[in-house]
């Protein structure tokens, strides 16, 4: 039975709230690949129209376009590679590699190519089996990297610090040591603030919007007679 863009809409939202869930629960990312290929299938059809494969990794694509392209989709979270199945490589006509960012809830293209071209960039290994690399400096090229971004905020709460740098990006430390993910620290002293974890819509909020709202409201508690004001700017090295 094939989806409506509605329902493979709710169908992700979905799959992305009971993933954020167990990893709220401690479960680590690597160990929900259920889930994240399921997240990565319904993504892949929401942004090109399509539908899912009537079989699970039927003839070696998952998702098929609204223009009638056969794509196989993976999905990752910290893997270094993806594989691919040289037999039935044949079948496809589009390849889309997508990675959960599990600090912001975020899902990121790293490849969307017709098969031909991903081919290309492709390796052989042993097994026989099509090794696509990913690089996370290639991947993240265009992200500039936070000891080069200035804090614009932060907070101290119970041992931690919550800092904001001048991209929006949320980081917890402890001892000086980033804590990830830092999403369910985040919200245990949402929870103890008394600030709602979830947006206007129902959803999840991510750990940005949580983590500014947080710092926000400690500055609040430690200066109530000011209005919330963001630290003095300093570079980190």
């Amino acid at each position: 039975m094939s989806l409506n863009q509605f329902q493979i809409i709710k169908s992700l939202g979905e799959a992305l709230s009971w993933f954020e869930r167990e990893l709220s629960w401690g479960v680590p990312a690597a160990e929900l690949n259920h889930l994240t290929g399921r997240i990565g299938e319904l993504y892949t059809a929401m942004f090109t129209y399509g539908q899912m494969a009537t079989e699970v990794n039927q003839r070696g694509y998952d998702v098929v376009s609204a223009a009638g392209e056969r794509i196989s989709v993976k999905t990752v979270t910290s893997s270094n590679q993806v594989g691919f199945n040289h037999n039935t490589f044949e079948h496809v006509d589009r390849v889309v590699v997508l990675r959960i960012n599990t600090e912001d809830m975020a899902i990121e293209i790293l490849l969307d190519k017709s098969a031909s071209e991903a081919r290309a960039i492709m390796r052989e290994d042993k097994a026989g089996k099509l090794i696509f690399p990913i690089y996370r400096s290639a991947a993240q090229a265009d992200v500039v990297s936070v000891a080069d971004l200035l804090v614009t905020k932060q907070a101290d709460h119970k041992g931690y610090t919550i800092k904001q740098y001048e991209n929006g990006t949320v980081h917890v430390e402890k001892d000086n040591v980033m804590q990830q993910p830092a999403l369910p620290i985040l919200r245990e002293f949402a929870a103890e603030l008394q600030i709602d974890p979830l947006n206007s819509t129902g959803s999840p909020k991510n750990t940005r919007y949580l983590g500014d709202q947080i710092i926000r409201k400690i500055v609040d508690l430690q200066y109530p007679r000011l209005e919330a004001q963001p630290v003095a700017a300093s570079r980190r090295y």
